[in-house]
């Protein structure tokens, strides 16, 4: 597709209109509906939201992986409603469980995205994803591959024997999106996607009226008018326009059909063009990245801007290194669920679910065995810091048994109680007296330990102070202390990192 060209006052215009509130398309769409669209708007040009995609029988282990890998929380949920066999990671047998992980999700604080790869009007389910060698090309029974062109003219012809197929199989996929509505859950629902390729059964049609967007009209048609679904949010979804006849035009079924613009992106293949040539389109509604391999790059969102999620799709988190996503956990435009930018900005949708505010932090608990992490550990002082800490915090207290290396001898092992209620615990260092208190922050996700230690030699006293305070990182496997301290001798600033065995 010709890249388009725009004047800075016509750029200015997309992006002014992106952040005006525009109606969902779907009539008398839910209150919950309403909302969700609505904060996605408002993500325009300032923040995007990280999303995973999960297996249809896998619930959300995909997403708990990727918050372990990147050490926070992708706040958008994707599942499919799946096509294969029972037992195969696509099965179809798992959408009774999909739609209550979808509830308890939504409950959690996370946005719902679901796609479908559609099984074929010829066949009936389970399929295949790609034809088996030797299929009969009148009765495709797989999500990739072509049906003729006289079955999908009958397709969108009403009363024909295939037409009747296809909404018997639409109409499954609305019961279990109606379950969703009557729980309140608002679902972005991406139906038809790459629909602009000639992969899919669906796809890579231009035909006016018998083409990939007459479909797409079709199935909004069933959803909403028939079946009255007023809690989706439509998505429209594309691939990259990187051949001839996948220009995006072409599958554009008018902007009375959908709410949001999605590409989905592989091979890191962000290139410019798709974003402006969806930005011509888009008439100021929301553009996101429905599918990726990898994330976008920082300098890519800053003159791409507007994308307000992406989803990475399935087994592929790890194609990204962790050191290409620490930049991005790092800038205050991505947000994940543990971003005070999520908490604050998921506010109104919060109070249209009928539910509280997401908390702003998790009350820190230290138990666990911890490893001193000496890479990231920078260290000021004598003798080093504990190798091991096994720490249990119960009842308003913390009780840490440390190892200490030492050179010459066993090592050592010392056992201390501190009151987490910030009274006054005496004990002693290097048999002088010390005096300690421990507090925690207003939400009690960090700790603050002070310390007053008086040594006197020779009837000469001098006092060292110090103040470690406490915090849980990378979801609570990373125990980071900053250590600080004054003397007679000067002042030490150390950070002591410990990671979760």
């Amino acid at each position: 597709m010709r890249r388009a060209l725009f004047s800075p006052t016509l750029l200015c215009l997309f992006n002014v209109a992106a952040f005006a509130q525009i109606a969902p398309v779907t009539p008398n769409a839910s209150p919950e509906a309403r909302a969700l669209l609505e904060y996605i708007q408002s993500l325009s040009g300032k923040h995007t939201l990280v999303g995973q995609h999960n297996f249809p029988i896998s619930r959300d282990r995909n997403s708990q992986f990727a918050a372990d890998y990147i050490g926070k929380t992708p706040p958008v949920w994707s599942q499919d409603f799946g096509f294969a066999k029972d037992g195969d990671k696509d099965s179809y047998l798992a959408r009774p469980s999909i739609v209550e992980e979808a509830i308890r999700q939504h409950q959690l604080g996370a946005i719902v995205t679901l796609c479908w790869h559609a099984v074929p009007p010829t066949a009936d389910e389970p399929v295949t994803f790609q034809p088996l060698p030797g299929f009969d090309s009148m009765a495709l029974a797989s999500v990739q591959g072509d049906l003729l062109d006289k079955q999908f003219k009958d397709l969108l012809k009403k009363g024909t024997k295939i037409n009747k197929k296809w909404l018997t199989q639409v109409d499954e996929i609305a019961g279990y999106l109606k379950q969703l509505q009557d729980a309140g859950v608002p679902v972005l629902w991406r139906p038809y996607h790459e629909m602009n390729g000639d992969w899919f059964w669906w796809g890579g049609r231009t035909d006016p009226k018998y083409g990939t967007a007459a479909l797409y009209r079709q199935i909004f048609d069933r959803m909403v008018n028939y079946h009255k679904l007023n809690n989706l949010i439509w998505v429209w979804s594309v691939d990259r326009p990187s051949a001839p006849g996948r220009e995006f035009i072409k599958y554009y079924p008018g902007n009375e059909y959908l709410d949001i613009l999605s590409l989905d992106v592989y091979g890191r293949d962000f290139n410019q063009s798709y974003y402006d040539g969806l930005m011509e389109l888009s008439q100021g509604k929301p553009l996101a990245l429905g599918e990726v391999g990898n994330p976008p790059s920082l300098e890519i969102l800053e003159k791409q801007p507007n994308w307000t999620y992406w989803v990475v799709w399935s087994g592929m988190v790890r194609g990204t290194p962790k050191s290409e996503y620490e930049p991005l956990v790092a800038d205050s435009r991505i947000v994940f669920m543990e971003d005070k930018a999520y908490t604050e900005g998921t506010k109104g949708l919060r109070k249209a679910e009928g539910f509280e505010p997401l908390p702003s932090s998790v009350p820190a608990d230290f138990t666990g065995e911890w490893v001193l992490n000496e890479d990231e550990t920078k260290y000021q002082g004598f003798g080093g810091p504990a190798v091991k800490l096994s720490i249990v915090q119960k009842d308003n207290k913390l009780m840490v048994k440390s190892t200490s290396v030492v050179e010459w001898a066993d090592d050592e092992v010392s056992e201390q109680t501190l009151p987490l209620d910030g009274s006054d615990i005496e004990s002693k260092m290097f048999n002088s007296p010390r005096i300690q208190h421990a507090n925690w922050s207003p939400m009690k996700d960090t700790l603050s330990i002070d310390s007053k230690v008086t040594f006197n030699f020779g009837g000469n006293s001098s006092t060292i102070t110090g103040l470690d305070v406490w915090t849980l990182q990378r979801r609570g496997k990373k125990l980071v202390i900053q250590q600080a301290s004054k003397s007679p001798r000067g002042e030490n600033v150390s950070t002591v990192v410990y990671d979760k065995r």
